[in-house]
């Protein structure tokens, strides 16, 4: 699978994985997919940012995919803990640890596919080099792939 298609198939898997972490009353089978998914995740993360590193594209990109990579860790661990129920017999001012850690569960995950989306269009703006054409104010043009005449906004 080419690199920018890698990128792009890894927001999907990750937005599969919080909608069945999302699951209300899920089958007994779905925890047992979050937990693959999850381990896939990283897998995932890891060859995107082994990809990455080893092109030319500027170093945000590079470093984005780090530290997504890095998320993908971060949220392991945390699911781990979840997994064990730790936590959900301490409570701070009516808030259980556990719950406090499925939060930043949640918000890792959607940290994570915000910069996987971040990334897989910066890396594919780069690799087609569209950061080198400027368009007018207001303009639309079509894609490379497409022969649609060309859209303007605003007055004509």
């Amino acid at each position: 699978m080419k690199l920018w298609a890698a990128l792009y198939a890894a927001i999907w898997v990750v937005l599969l994985e919080i909608l069945l972490g999302l699951w209300p009353n899920p089958p007994a089978v779905v925890p047992y997919l979050h937990l693959i998914l999850g381990l896939i995740i990283i897998g995932i993360t890891y060859s995107n940012r082994v990809g990455v590193v080893a092109t030319r594209v500027p170093g945000r990109v590079k470093r984005i995919v780090g530290v997504t990579f890095a998320f993908s860790i971060v949220m392991a661990f945390l699911g781990l803990l979840l997994w064990f129920d730790v936590g959900s017999s301490v409570h701070l001012l009516g808030i259980s640890l556990f719950q406090g850690i499925l939060v930043l569960h949640v918000v890792f995950a959607m940290a994570i596919i915000t910069q996987m989306a971040a990334a897989a269009i910066a890396y594919d703006m780069w690799e087609d080099h569209e950061f080198e054409k400027e368009t007018a104010p207001g303009e639309v043009p079509p894609s490379a792939a497409s022969t649609a005449p060309v859209m303007r906004l605003g007055r004509t």
